[in-house]
Protein backbone atom coordinates (compact mmCIF):
# COMPACT_ATOMS: atom_id res chain seq x y z
CA UNK A 1 0.00 0.00 0.00
CA UNK A 2 2.89 2.30 0.10
CA UNK A 3 4.27 2.00 -3.90
CA UNK A 4 2.49 3.35 -6.13
CA UNK A 5 4.15 2.19 -9.02
CA UNK A 6 3.51 -1.63 -7.85
CA UNK A 7 -0.04 -1.31 -7.46
CA UNK A 8 0.07 0.15 -11.06
CA UNK A 9 1.67 -2.60 -12.88
CA UNK A 10 -0.82 -4.96 -10.55
CA UNK A 11 -3.92 -2.99 -12.14
CA UNK A 12 -2.35 -3.01 -15.43
CA UNK A 13 -1.96 -6.81 -15.19
CA UNK A 14 -5.22 -8.18 -13.46
CA UNK A 15 -7.55 -5.58 -15.62
CA UNK A 16 -10.02 -6.13 -12.26
CA UNK A 17 -13.57 -5.62 -12.51
CA UNK A 18 -13.94 -4.82 -9.28
CA UNK A 19 -11.47 -3.57 -6.69
CA UNK A 20 -12.45 -3.85 -2.68
CA UNK A 21 -9.87 -1.64 -1.04
CA UNK A 22 -9.52 -3.60 2.72
CA UNK A 23 -5.98 -2.94 3.44
CA UNK A 24 -5.24 -1.08 6.10
CA UNK A 25 -3.46 -0.23 9.72
CA UNK A 26 -6.57 -1.03 11.09
CA UNK A 27 -6.26 -0.78 14.93
CA UNK A 28 -7.23 1.80 16.45
CA UNK A 29 -5.22 2.41 19.64
CA UNK A 30 -1.91 1.64 17.51
CA UNK A 31 -2.64 4.49 15.24
CA UNK A 32 -1.24 6.78 18.32
CA UNK A 33 1.85 5.00 18.52
CA UNK A 34 2.47 4.97 14.71
CA UNK A 35 0.20 7.76 13.37
CA UNK A 36 2.63 8.71 10.44
CA UNK A 37 2.50 4.84 8.72
CA UNK A 38 -1.18 4.96 10.05
CA UNK A 39 -2.12 7.95 7.94
CA UNK A 40 0.94 6.40 4.86
CA UNK A 41 -1.10 3.00 4.54
CA UNK A 42 -4.39 4.24 5.75
CA UNK A 43 -4.99 7.08 4.01
CA UNK A 44 -2.98 7.55 0.80
CA UNK A 45 -3.08 3.58 0.67
CA UNK A 46 -6.72 4.54 -1.01
CA UNK A 47 -5.43 7.62 -3.03
CA UNK A 48 -2.64 5.37 -4.75
CA UNK A 49 -5.17 3.14 -6.00
CA UNK A 50 -7.71 5.29 -7.05
CA UNK A 51 -4.73 7.01 -8.73
CA UNK A 52 -3.60 3.57 -10.25
CA UNK A 53 -7.27 3.19 -11.84
CA UNK A 54 -7.36 6.82 -13.60
CA UNK A 55 -3.85 6.25 -14.66
CA UNK A 56 -4.23 2.89 -16.27
CA UNK A 57 -8.11 3.65 -17.63
CA UNK A 58 -9.07 -0.03 -16.04
CA UNK A 59 -12.94 0.03 -16.18
CA UNK A 60 -13.06 -1.15 -11.94
CA UNK A 61 -15.88 -0.49 -9.95
CA UNK A 62 -14.25 0.49 -6.52
CA UNK A 63 -14.93 0.09 -2.69
CA UNK A 64 -13.85 1.63 0.08
CA UNK A 65 -13.68 0.28 3.35
CA UNK A 66 -14.89 3.31 5.19
CA UNK A 67 -15.29 3.63 9.15
CA UNK A 68 -18.02 4.23 11.78
CA UNK A 69 -14.50 5.72 13.70
CA UNK A 70 -14.85 8.30 11.72
CA UNK A 71 -18.10 9.78 13.33
CA UNK A 72 -15.84 9.66 16.38
CA UNK A 73 -17.39 11.24 19.70
CA UNK A 74 -20.24 13.15 17.71
CA UNK A 75 -23.41 13.96 19.67
CA UNK A 76 -25.54 12.99 16.83
CA UNK A 77 -27.13 9.21 17.37
CA UNK A 78 -27.66 6.92 15.52
CA UNK A 79 -25.16 8.11 12.57
CA UNK A 80 -26.05 8.21 9.23
CA UNK A 81 -24.70 9.11 5.65
CA UNK A 82 -25.37 12.53 6.44
CA UNK A 83 -23.69 12.81 10.09
CA UNK A 84 -20.93 15.14 10.62
CA UNK A 85 -17.13 13.24 11.04
CA UNK A 86 -15.79 14.19 14.33
CA UNK A 87 -11.88 11.37 13.85
CA UNK A 88 -11.10 10.72 17.00
CA UNK A 89 -7.49 8.76 16.26
CA UNK A 90 -5.12 9.26 13.83
CA UNK A 91 -6.35 6.01 11.96
CA UNK A 92 -10.12 7.63 12.09
CA UNK A 93 -8.37 10.72 10.41
CA UNK A 94 -6.95 8.65 8.02
CA UNK A 95 -10.37 7.11 7.20
CA UNK A 96 -11.68 10.28 6.74
CA UNK A 97 -8.97 11.70 4.16
CA UNK A 98 -9.85 8.24 2.16
CA UNK A 99 -13.54 8.58 2.15
CA UNK A 100 -13.39 12.25 0.99
CA UNK A 101 -10.88 11.27 -1.90
CA UNK A 102 -13.15 8.68 -3.23
CA UNK A 103 -15.82 10.67 -3.58
CA UNK A 104 -13.50 13.60 -5.30
CA UNK A 105 -12.19 10.67 -7.44
CA UNK A 106 -16.26 9.77 -8.29
CA UNK A 107 -16.93 13.32 -9.10
CA UNK A 108 -13.63 14.46 -10.71
CA UNK A 109 -12.68 10.96 -13.17
CA UNK A 110 -16.40 9.63 -13.23
CA UNK A 111 -14.93 6.56 -11.64
CA UNK A 112 -17.43 3.77 -9.69
CA UNK A 113 -16.35 4.65 -6.28
CA UNK A 114 -18.64 3.84 -3.35
CA UNK A 115 -17.67 4.26 0.69
CA UNK A 116 -19.10 1.71 2.64
CA UNK A 117 -19.49 3.19 6.14
CA UNK A 118 -19.17 -0.42 8.21
CA UNK A 119 -19.93 -0.12 11.64
CA UNK A 120 -17.85 -2.58 13.72
CA UNK A 121 -18.19 -6.14 12.06
CA UNK A 122 -16.78 -9.14 14.02
CA UNK A 123 -15.90 -13.22 13.42
CA UNK A 124 -13.42 -15.80 14.34
CA UNK A 125 -11.04 -13.99 12.04
CA UNK A 126 -11.18 -10.74 13.70
CA UNK A 127 -7.09 -10.18 14.57
CA UNK A 128 -6.63 -11.33 18.21
CA UNK A 129 -5.60 -7.92 19.34
CA UNK A 130 -9.17 -6.52 18.66
CA UNK A 131 -11.53 -6.46 21.61
CA UNK A 132 -14.57 -8.69 20.66
CA UNK A 133 -11.55 -11.71 19.71
CA UNK A 134 -9.11 -10.56 22.87
CA UNK A 135 -12.46 -11.21 24.94
CA UNK A 136 -13.23 -14.33 22.99
CA UNK A 137 -9.96 -16.16 23.20
CA UNK A 138 -9.69 -15.44 26.90
CA UNK A 139 -12.98 -16.57 27.76
CA UNK A 140 -11.40 -19.88 25.85
CA UNK A 141 -8.23 -19.77 27.72
CA UNK A 142 -9.75 -19.11 31.06
CA UNK A 143 -12.82 -21.87 30.75
CA UNK A 144 -9.59 -23.79 29.53
CA UNK A 145 -7.64 -23.78 33.03
CA UNK A 146 -4.49 -21.47 31.06
CA UNK A 147 -5.40 -18.26 32.07
CA UNK A 148 -6.99 -16.57 35.59
CA UNK A 149 -7.65 -12.99 34.14
CA UNK A 150 -8.27 -11.30 31.00
CA UNK A 151 -7.39 -7.86 30.76
CA UNK A 152 -9.25 -4.93 29.21
CA UNK A 153 -9.71 -1.31 28.91
CA UNK A 154 -13.04 0.77 28.87
CA UNK A 155 -15.68 -1.44 29.67
CA UNK A 156 -18.57 1.35 29.06
CA UNK A 157 -17.65 1.92 25.21
CA UNK A 158 -21.07 1.36 23.12
CA UNK A 159 -20.64 -0.25 19.74
CA UNK A 160 -22.38 -1.42 17.10
CA UNK A 161 -21.56 -4.49 16.06
CA UNK A 162 -22.19 -7.07 13.29
CA UNK A 163 -21.18 -10.39 11.74
CA UNK A 164 -18.72 -9.56 9.30
CA UNK A 165 -19.27 -12.31 6.11
CA UNK A 166 -23.05 -10.01 5.92
CA UNK A 167 -20.84 -7.09 5.92
CA UNK A 168 -18.94 -8.52 3.39
CA UNK A 169 -22.52 -9.30 1.08
CA UNK A 170 -23.35 -5.12 1.32
CA UNK A 171 -19.81 -4.42 -0.09
CA UNK A 172 -20.43 -6.10 -3.19
CA UNK A 173 -24.01 -5.36 -3.16
CA UNK A 174 -22.64 -1.89 -3.45
CA UNK A 175 -20.47 -2.44 -6.88
CA UNK A 176 -23.74 -3.93 -8.47
CA UNK A 177 -25.48 -0.50 -8.47
CA UNK A 178 -25.99 0.96 -11.57
CA UNK A 179 -25.09 3.90 -9.74
CA UNK A 180 -21.96 4.92 -6.78
CA UNK A 181 -23.17 6.05 -3.98
CA UNK A 182 -21.81 5.55 -0.28
CA UNK A 183 -23.54 3.66 2.48
CA UNK A 184 -23.23 3.10 6.08
CA UNK A 185 -23.86 -0.73 7.04
CA UNK A 186 -25.02 -1.60 10.63
CA UNK A 187 -27.08 -3.46 12.92
CA UNK A 188 -28.95 0.20 14.64
CA UNK A 189 -28.61 -2.11 18.27
CA UNK A 190 -25.64 -0.95 20.07
CA UNK A 191 -24.08 -2.76 23.34
CA UNK A 192 -21.55 -1.89 25.69
CA UNK A 193 -17.52 -3.58 25.67
CA UNK A 194 -19.39 -4.39 29.46
CA UNK A 195 -21.84 -6.55 27.62
CA UNK A 196 -19.95 -8.59 25.29
CA UNK A 197 -17.77 -9.46 28.37
CA UNK A 198 -21.27 -10.65 30.27
CA UNK A 199 -22.65 -12.85 27.23
CA UNK A 200 -19.10 -14.19 26.28
CA UNK A 201 -18.38 -15.43 29.92
CA UNK A 202 -22.18 -16.24 30.25
CA UNK A 203 -22.09 -18.81 27.56
CA UNK A 204 -19.34 -21.22 28.95
CA UNK A 205 -20.78 -20.69 32.28
CA UNK A 206 -18.08 -18.01 33.92
CA UNK A 207 -18.94 -15.43 36.10
CA UNK A 208 -16.75 -12.38 34.48
CA UNK A 209 -16.32 -10.34 37.37
CA UNK A 210 -13.76 -12.86 38.99
CA UNK A 211 -12.07 -12.90 35.51
CA UNK A 212 -11.68 -9.45 34.44
CA UNK A 213 -9.00 -6.48 35.32
CA UNK A 214 -8.63 -3.46 34.28
CA UNK A 215 -5.98 -2.52 32.81
CA UNK A 216 -5.17 1.68 31.68
CA UNK A 217 -2.63 0.68 29.22
CA UNK A 218 -6.13 -0.63 27.05
CA UNK A 219 -7.45 3.05 27.06
CA UNK A 220 -7.18 5.33 24.28
CA UNK A 221 -5.91 9.19 24.70
CA UNK A 222 -9.36 9.82 23.14
CA UNK A 223 -12.10 7.66 23.33
CA UNK A 224 -14.98 7.30 21.15
CA UNK A 225 -17.69 6.59 23.73
CA UNK A 226 -20.41 5.62 21.30
CA UNK A 227 -21.15 4.58 18.14
CA UNK A 228 -24.83 3.13 16.45
CA UNK A 229 -25.44 3.27 12.64
CA UNK A 230 -28.94 3.72 10.82
CA UNK A 231 -28.84 1.41 7.73
CA UNK A 232 -32.00 2.59 6.70
CA UNK A 233 -30.38 3.83 3.24
CA UNK A 234 -29.03 0.27 2.69
CA UNK A 235 -32.03 -1.54 3.20
CA UNK A 236 -34.09 0.65 0.81
CA UNK A 237 -31.49 0.40 -1.86
CA UNK A 238 -29.50 -2.34 -1.60
CA UNK A 239 -32.36 -4.85 -0.18
CA UNK A 240 -29.50 -5.35 2.89
CA UNK A 241 -30.41 -6.12 6.67
CA UNK A 242 -28.23 -8.30 9.21
CA UNK A 243 -29.26 -11.62 9.93
CA UNK A 244 -26.59 -12.75 13.21
CA UNK A 245 -27.93 -11.39 16.49
CA UNK A 246 -25.59 -9.54 18.75
CA UNK A 247 -25.62 -12.96 21.09
CA UNK A 248 -25.05 -15.39 18.57
CA UNK A 249 -22.64 -13.27 17.22
CA UNK A 250 -20.61 -13.50 20.71
CA UNK A 251 -21.56 -16.99 20.72
CA UNK A 252 -20.25 -18.36 17.18
CA UNK A 253 -17.05 -16.18 18.30
CA UNK A 254 -16.63 -17.91 21.54
CA UNK A 255 -17.38 -21.44 20.30
CA UNK A 256 -14.64 -20.93 17.50
CA UNK A 257 -11.74 -20.06 20.09
CA UNK A 258 -12.78 -23.04 22.23
CA UNK A 259 -12.62 -25.81 19.19
CA UNK A 260 -9.30 -24.48 17.88
CA UNK A 261 -8.06 -24.76 21.67
CA UNK A 262 -9.58 -28.34 22.10
CA UNK A 263 -7.98 -29.41 18.53
CA UNK A 264 -4.54 -27.93 19.94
Amino acid sequence: MTDGSSINRLMEKVVPDEVYHLAAQSHVRVSFDIPEYTGDVTGLGALRILDAIKETKVKAKFYQASSSEMFGDTTLVPQTEKTPFHPCSPYACAKVYAYHLTINYREAYGIFACNGILFNHESPRRGETFVTRKIARGVARIKAGLDKHLYLGNLEAKRDWGYAPEYVDAMWRMLQQKKPDDYVIATGESRTVREFVEAAFGHVGLDWKKHVRIDPRYYRPTEVSYLLGDASKARRALKWKPKTTFRELVRLMVDAEVSALSKN
